[in-house]
């Protein structure tokens, strides 16, 4: 009888780009890492697709796989249309009878182990194959896919830009088995920030920016009940530190539609609450520009393609998010810029492990600015300096991210679970810009605003952040998270070999 309920409440689960024909096909990949949760990854790549494009994470529901939750719910249509990787990961049986993700097992949902290590893993595979944008990571899924869409987000908001619940719940709604029940039926009231708290202790430490999120939900699902939206919302909207009053309603081909905006005005949680609908993906099937996907077993036509509008809100059509109602003003109008540093103020610091004895780098010259552990025992951190002052007057920054190449090295940087992170100074770290000693504990205006993951040669983007000056100088301090434990250490090449792309709107 418990198997039997188990099953029952689980459920199943642009113009920037010109696309040739396509002839991609879903293809499973092995050997991306040591895979924790002893997940599936398969992945849909459209035929000639260039590096620094997008790319979406789609988990399946319940007794679902990658192959039933890729063409049914339109997503490889969207991907060969705007120009985008998609990634599948998918359980497997012998992990969870019914092949749901275990979004309510402790050890499958926290960062660094099980499940959520293992679509982390697949991510950073994927971003190594093809060059994918790291600022332009989105995670979406449908039900026990869409709780580890939450998971993700929570674990890894350092990872994923945003995110797409479909039937979901809240994050670490419940931690057991018997805990799912109460969680899916009749659903668990928490305050806001008591489920914010949640999020936060995912990644203790981690300043933002958080992943914004579009929330679906069929309002006669008996399986995820519609209250789960409402807990969701308030989670996310206390995380990013705003109120779960909508800030602009109207409908989408009939259905209510909301969104929630921070203090700076920015779209960071939306909804669609399907009336009518029950426990699965909304597809429009047909052939029209805004239609996807083929009904099925809980991938429900409804008359709205969900992976449509979701993309939108993620902007992968390059044409913006279109959203109800009037917005904040738009001036000075969208717009991107690459900066390189300037080489003159860039360079390195050298200290003990506790901080102790910085001093200035020598080698910026012919080596290039060093990061890690060197010969000589001492740890580097790096600083690149950028003058910003460009920035239309009034612009807001919609995301910014470094990227740094890579002259040479030696060990490996992220060895033992180790992360190159970025902090960001809005002005300069030290008592000047220039690389001084003091720069080694100056305190950031963000700490780990972003992350550079791991490569052995040419350029890497970081993950995406907004804290910029747009009225004068903006300093990134690279820095290992952890101080490795032997000699471990990359020089990254100053000036022209060093940008900040920012994005504004």
């Amino acid at each position: 009888m418990l198997l039997a309920l188990l099953v029952a409440l689980l459920g199943a689960g642009g113009p920037g780009f010109v696309p040739e024909a396509r002839a991609a096909t879903l293809t499973e990949v092995t050997g991306f890492g040591t895979n924790p949760g002893n997940l599936r990854m398969f992945r849909y790549v459209p035929d000639g697709l260039p590096a620094g494009r997008p790319l979406v994470v789609a988990m399946h529901g319940c007794t679902q796989s990658a192959a039933a939750y890729d063409a049914e719910t339109g997503w490889t249509k969207w991907a060969d249309q705007w120009g985008f990787a998609l990634l599948l990961p998918q359980q497997q049986s012998g992990n969870n009878l019914n092949s749901c993700f275990n979004w309510f097992e402790s050890g499958d949902i926290r960062r660094g182990a099980g499940e959520a290590l293992s679509v982390k893993q697949m991510t950073d595979r994927m971003k190594s194959d093809l060059g994918s944008d790291s600022a332009r990571v989105y995670a979406t899924g449908l039900s026990a896919g869409a709780a580890m869409t939450n998971v993700m987000l929570a674990s890894y908001p350092d990872v994923f830009a945003a995110g797409a619940p479909v039937a979901g719940l809240p994050y670490a709604c419940a931690t057991s088995v018997l805990a799912a029940y109460t969680c899916m039926n009749p659903g668990t009231n928490l305050s806001p920030s008591a489920w914010a708290d949640k999020v936060r202790a995912a990644y203790p430490g981690y300043g933002g920016p958080w992943p914004t999120v579009s929330v679906w939900q069929g309002t006669t699902d008996a399986t995820v009940v519609p209250a789960n939206l409402t807990e969701t919302v308030e989670q996310w909207t206390a995380v990013h530190s705003t109120d779960a009053t909508a800030d602009a309603t109207g409908t989408v081909a009939g259905y209510p539609h909301a969104v929630y905006r921070d203090g700076a005005g920015r779209d960071v949680v939306e909804t669609y609450s399907l009336t009518g609908m029950g426990h699965g993906q909304p597809v429009d099937p047909g052939t029209g520009p805004e239609q996807c996907g083929t009904a099925g077993a809980y991938i429900l036509d409804v008359g709205l393609c969900a992976s449509y509008r979701i993309g939108l809100f993620w902007d992968l059509d390059g044409a913006g998010s279109p959203g109800p109602g009037p917005g904040p003003d738009p001036e000075p109008g969208p717009g991107s810029a690459v900066l390189p540093s300037l080489a003159a103020d860039d360079g390195y610091v050298k200290a003990s492990a506790t901080g102790a004895g910085p001093a200035v780098g020598t080698l910026e010259g012919s080596l290039g600015v060093a990061v890690g552990r060197g010969t000589d025992g001492l740890h580097n951190r790096a600083l690149f300096s950028f003058d910003t002052s460009s920035l239309p007057d009034g612009a807001r920054v919609k995301r910014a991210y470094v990227t740094v190449t890579r002259a040479s090295g030696a060990g490996d940087l992220w060895a033992a679970g180790n992360r190159l992170v970025v902090d960001i100074r809005t002005g300069c770290f030290g008592a000047t810009c220039a690389t001084a000693p003091d720069d080694w504990s100056a305190p950031a205006s963000t700490a780990e605003a972003a992350e550079i993951g791991a490569f052995t040669s040419g350029t890497k983007s970081s993950t995406a952040f907004t804290a910029v000056n747009p009225a004068g100088i903006t300093q990134a301090r690279l820095r290992l998270a952890s101080a490795p434990a032997g000699t471990a250490y990359v020089f990254l090449k100053p000036g022209a070999g060093a940008t900040l792309t920012v994005e504004w709107e």
